[in-house]
């Protein structure tokens, strides 16, 4: 496992005791609970450590139920089986309580117990995997219980649904926890490819110099899905694709494209540097915008049948400062789409004297891209134009790649989210956004969530409505290539 930053700490979290609100629910299940036995397999986990799963009394469950629930979690969804003596330690560990927003349940007593059973000075990290609309009235039980004395938290996107939803939840937030020991999870931001981008970036003299507007003609981010929305219609409608991908996870994405470099890889140094970035992105005009929504989506369970939420969206974005002043970003991510991709691809100007003829070229691409797939494992290949074999001064594309899989040992790779809760109970805070930074994402996106363009139908297994054209114009987006 590796980690961006440089700050001197061991990888053995100290004792610790783990709750985990919405342990029932499909993000614990998918993601968390058989993250969490990975990281114990690795060796990750503190040396003692308890975990508990709450939810409201109307929804708890026995802490046998819990442990069947996380045994089948592990089974469809982990890296490792759950067998032989590391999985019953790790059961060992699971336990259920229940709390309501009131303060009323068991929840302070079983984490007393928990407490106890570890012995020492245990720390306490607190999970909220619960939907935005939630965790207010968690982190004021929080307080009002005392829970939140000495405790880190965790908190997943969206961080609101507009500026002033993320104002109210930040101000709640620091009423109960330290900013020091909040911890707003993008699991994009854990990627080992996303992080490699700053290796790339700062540890190689090749790429630094040419990193900027003199350089670069155009950045694009790609995150194309072939899934439809799997049937959580209701939450879809709350939220839509630009809230759910855009403002939080490729906003910050394009963070660590456009950043200047930090001082070191410590949390603070590195955070103010985004934090840069996103003072200087353009608030998003709506003409810059394309809205679509695939063909079928209304007749999904919970949805409107004249719904107006999108389903995709492609968008231009500018970052005015010295570096990026003219150069666009762009950005396109999808439900029903005709891949599932993660692709940032940066554009290099071309040659201003044409010496080599391209003609036979025409419709293909010249090269002059760097691209990350940060789809995990991750890979990163450069396009360039190379001399063919043969008498003539003839061109074609050609492409140099590094591939994880093939150069570094990934059996021990960690997955975004078990490398984000692991830094989390190191109490590392430099893959996680400060409370500014949720803020100005939310200015960013105000003008299109306050004009928002119509939604588009595109056809499924698409790359979205022919609009998009117009966002790239006169460029052309990178996939399909």
């Amino acid at each position: 496992m590796t980690s961006p930053t440089n700050e001197s700490h061991s990888f053995t979290p100290a004792d610790h005791v783990f709750v985990l609100f919405g342990a029932t629910g499909d993000l614990a299940k998918r993601k968390i609970i058989p993250g969490l036995f990975h990281l114990a397999v690795a060796g990750l986990l503190p040396k003692k450590y308890r975990i508990i799963g709450v939810a409201r009394k109307d929804s708890a469950i026995s802490t046998k139920e819990f442990r069947s629930r996380a045994y089948d979690a592990v089974c469809q969804f982990g890296s490792n089986k759950p067998e032989g003596p590391m999985w019953r330690a790790f059961e060992e560990t699971l336990s259920f309580a229940w709390a309501n927003d009131d303060g009323t349940g068991n929840l302070v007593d079983a984490v007393t117990r928990a407490e106890e059973e570890i012995g020492g000075s245990a720390e306490r990290l607190i999970h909220l995997a619960v939907p935005p609309s939630a965790v207010i009235g968690i982190v004021e039980m929080l307080g009002s219980s005392g829970l939140n004395r000495e405790s880190k938290i965790i908190c997943e996107k969206p961080f609101g649904v507009d500026l002033a939803s993320a104002q109210e939840l930040n101000r709640v937030i620091a009423t109960c926890f330290d900013e020091s020991r909040v911890f707003r999870i993008d699991h994009f931001l854990g990627k080992e490819s996303i992080d490699n981008i700053l290796a790339l970036r700062f540890a190689n003299g090749l790429f630094e110099p040419v990193w900027n507007r003199n350089h670069i003609s155009y950045v694009q981010i790609d995150v194309p899905e072939k899934l439809t929305i799997e049937g959580r219609g209701a939450f879809f409608e709350q939220t839509g694709t630009f809230r759910d991908m855009v403002v939080t996870h490729l906003l910050q994405v394009l963070a660590f494209i456009a950043m200047e470099q930090p001082l070191s890889f410590d949390a603070k140094p590195l955070r103010d540097e985004i934090a840069k970035v996103f003072q200087s992105i353009r608030p998003i005009e709506p003409h810059c915008v394309v809205r679509g929504q695939y063909d079928g989506y209304r007749d999904e369970a919970g949805v409107a049948p004249d719904s107006q939420t999108e389903t995709f969206v492609a968008l231009r974005v500018h970052v005015e400062n010295p570096r990026w002043k003219g150069v666009p970003f762009y950005l396109r991510t999808g439900k029903s789409m005709a891949e599932g991709r993660q692709v940032v691809t940066v554009g290099f100007n071309e040659p201003v004297i044409k010496m080599f003829p391209v003609d036979h070229l025409e419709g293909q691409r010249h090269g002059n891209e760097l691209v990350t797939d940060f789809a995990d494992p991750g890979s990163i290949h450069t396009h360039f134009l190379a001399k063919q074999p043969g008498p003539q001064m003839r061109l074609g594309p050609a492409v140099m790649s590094f591939r994880y899989e093939d150069s570094f040992r990934t059996a021990n790779n960690l997955e975004a989210y078990e490398h984000l809760i692991l830094e989390a109970m190191l109490g590392n805070q430099a893959l996680f956004t400060r409370s500014d930074g949720i803020e100005r994402q939310w200015e960013i996106a105000a003008p299109v969530l306050e004009n928002p363009p119509p939604v588009e139908v595109y056809a499924q297994g698409s790359w979205g409505p022919a609009s998009i054209e117009r966002i790239v114009s006169p460029n052309r987006w990178s996939l399909p290539r």
